[in-house]
């Protein structure tokens, strides 16, 4: 595995959908935010889902975990910063980090481990496809 880091900054806007009547965000939005940051990472490092579908893999999410430790509230901007979490195995691992943008503090932090499956048999990758180890080649090991 790589010491290289591989991070990429989002800024996204606190829609008013996304609070609860006390003006604060609905902790089930904050997944929506890590999409909206890995998403984000993968059009940056030409990384996106197209490539994956392309290849014959399909990536669904397997884990989710979210730590709160600020609200943030309609209005607001946040940062979501994603980082690449290199692994061996046919997944993918992202760390995040959400900051309030007004004062820089961090609002929450989470992981999303996603798994590669065959578009076609849905059953689990068991080998990292050839373009994935490319494009690890190209940014960890430069």
């Amino acid at each position: 595995m790589s010491e290289n880091k591989l991070i990429h900054k989002e800024k996204i806007r606190v829609r008013f959908n996304d609070a609860d009547p006390m003006n604060i965000v609905w902790h089930g939005n904050y997944v929506q935010y890590m999409e909206d940051g890995r998403e984000a990472f993968g059009e940056h490092f030409g990384l996106g889902y197209p490539a994956f579908y392309l290849a014959g893999c399909e990536i669904p999410i397997v884990n989710v975990n979210i730590d709160y430790k600020l609200p943030l509230r309609y209005g607001e901007n946040a940062i979501v910063e994603a980082e690449f979490v290199d692994t061996i195995a046919a997944k993918i691992v992202f760390n995040y980090k959400i900051y309030r943008s007004s004062d820089g503090k961090l609002a929450a932090v989470g992981q999303t481990t996603q798994v590669m499956i065959d578009k076609d048999t849905n059953e689990l990758a068991l080998i990292v496809p050839k373009f994935y180890q490319e494009w690890k080649n190209k940014y960890l090991n430069s």
